[in-house]
């Protein structure tokens, strides 16, 4: 009579053999790459990724003899490999990135074993590096090029705002309050005809806006700050638990950058001499994150309540002097050119040219306006009836 494994050993078995199965056939596939790959620089760098998957690999295959008494198996890729172009090999790869770190993920629910926790980590974290590599260094299909070139946008509009980060805060905080209050207003304005109930109406929702813009901005420089810290731990832990695992993929970033393999190394050596240098690098060019980027949580709060301020008063002063029909019109004149000039400001922290930023805010301000003053007839209309 069979004696059948328990089922939690069943499923470790499954997760080991699974596990090992799609680092083989990562490997395989970088392999693959490589023999296809002209240019010399790019296949030494395949053939290093594929050797990091054959490690991955090896992890598994000795995790399921070890604790399954099982020896892994990998059947090798099939006939139809042979016959894939070079897009199509980096298109795959991408494709069993992604699907390894999805993988790896699910894994970390279903294992309760913190030494095999820590492994998952510590390959998920290169899964999710060689992802990044092939996507921004190779050329991909269509979905991957406008991944990268938004990828590179994101990049350029981060570093325009971190060096003017006030005023981008101030742009987007005057636009978050002229919208807001001219639709508060709009809408009031269609439900009553008396100016002072839509002034009032219009001041207080800017002062909550203001509060809430405020109290968002510090929670949001806090979060990013923690997480940044909290990626830069994870990194540090890393360097002192496999440095030369550490010191192979800050080569291979800085291969990626342009410098040949002798200089990349030569330069990776120098750094990992000192560990703070070495984790510097390693912040910078792995996760983006500079020595200097934390961001100020209350000034990030000022700037955010200030401008919000500003934004929601605009709409406002028609009313001071004007009222009824002739107080909204002036107020939605006022609003629609603020919205233009704020949509045109935005373009100094985005990609977009001024006049279509500008025309963008403008149709959305008129959206707004003729949205909250139609429901505010509405109201009028249900509560007569």
């Amino acid at each position: 009579m069979a004696i059948q494994m328990p089922q939690k050993d069943d499923m470790m078995q499954r997760a080991f053999a699974e596990s090992y199965k799609k680092e083989a056939e990562a490997a395989a596939f970088y392999e693959l790459a490589a023999k296809l790959e002209k240019d010399d620089k790019r296949r030494d760098i395949l053939l290093k990724l594929e050797q990091i998957e054959r490690e991955h690999a090896l992890i598994w295959a000795a995790k399921l003899s070890e604790v399954c008494g099982i020896e892994a198996h990998y059947d090798g890729l099939s006939q139809l490999s042979s016959t894939m172009s070079k897009q199509d090999v980096y298109r795959k790869l991408d494709e069993i990135e992604v699907g390894n770190a999805k993988w790896y993920d699910s894994l970390k629910q279903l294992i309760p074993d913190d030494h095999i926790l820590d492994l998952i980590d510590r390959i998920d974290e290169d899964e999710s590096n060689h992802d990044a590599t092939i996507r921004r260094f190779f050329t991909l299909p269509t979905q991957h090029i406008a991944d990268s070139l938004q990828r590179i946008l994101s990049r350029e509009t981060w570093h325009k705002r971190e060096s003017t980060g006030w005023l981008g805060d101030a742009i987007y905080g005057v636009n978050d309050g002229l919208g807001a209050i001219f639709g508060i207003i709009a809408g009031v304005a269609g439900y009553t005809a008396n100016s002072h109930t839509v002034l009032v109406s219009g001041f207080f929702g800017a002062v909550a806006s203001t509060l809430s813009m405020g109290a968002g901005a510090w929670l949001a420089t806090r979060s990013q700050n923690e997480l940044h810290h909290s990626e830069m731990q994870h990194e540090l832990r890393e360097i002192r638990d496999d440095p030369s695992l550490e010191r192979e993929e800050l080569s291979l970033l800085y291969q990626l950058k342009g410098f040949t393999q002798s200089e990349a190394e030569e330069i990776t050596e120098r750094l990992s001499m000192d560990e703070d240098q070495f984790a510097q690098a390693m912040y910078q060019e792995e996760l983006g994150i500079a020595e200097d980027s934390e961001g100020n949580a209350w000034k990030s709060a000022g700037v955010g309540s200030l401008s919000t301020f500003i934004g929601g008063i605009i709409p406002l002063i028609p009313f001071i002097f004007l009222g009824g029909v002739v107080g909204m019109i002036a107020a939605a004149i006022v609003s629609i050119i603020a919205h233009f000039l704020v949509g045109a400001a935005k373009s100094m922290v985005t990609a977009r040219t001024w006049w279509a930023s500008g025309l963008e805010m403008t149709a959305a301000g008129i959206v707004v306006g003729v949205v909250s003053y139609g429901i505010g007839l509405l109201g009028t209309m249900l509560v007569h009836v």
